[in-house]
């Protein structure tokens, strides 16, 4: 889904540069349009990806053959119970929504943006300020999936809840 992300310049002259990430940032509707055609494709289809480190979409990044037998898709907003998100919902054999918890969530995304080169201050200004208010927006709006897992870090690894 992080292919569908609006231009930085979209973003900047519609002031939500800063918002980044937020269902408003992105192509909802090309996506949503996108993986729908998908289920009635007769020929290869191309789509974008994300490059994280260049900070943009890269256009026809991914190929889709007609007789995939399987195409996982991933994104916060895929399983949101309003437009354009909920026209997807009876094209999924099944959902998987990953959950830990809000704090465990924090302390990921305060790595992740420091990482990208944010000092720990301002990683977890972003964090909180924008990454968190769209979790838990997702956590409050979307509908339950097939399978959840509650996913936090233990002092030995991963665990896992289902």
């Amino acid at each position: 889904m992080d292919g569908y992300h609006l231009d930085n310049r979209v973003l900047e002259t519609r002031s939500l540069l800063d918002k980044k990430g937020a269902p408003e940032t992105f192509d909802g509707v090309g996506f949503c349009k996108a993986i729908r055609g998908l289920q009635s494709a007769r020929h290869e289809s191309f789509h974008p990806k994300f490059d994280r480190q260049m900070d943009l979409a890269i256009a026809g990044a991914i190929a889709v053959h007609p007789e995939t037998p399987t195409i996982v898709v991933e994104g916060n907003y895929l399983l949101m119970d309003s437009d354009p998100w909920r026209t997807l919902a009876d094209v999924y054999a099944a959902t998987v929504f990953v959950s830990p918890t809000l704090e465990e969530l924090k302390s990921r995304l305060q790595r992740r943006w420091i990482k990208h080169g944010f000092d720990p201050k301002s990683a977890l200004q972003r964090a909180t300020t924008n990454d968190l208010p769209n979790a838990e927006l997702v956590i409050r709006e979307s509908r339950k999936a097939d399978l959840t897992l509650n996913q936090n870090y233990t002092e030995f690894g991963m665990r896992y809840a289902f």
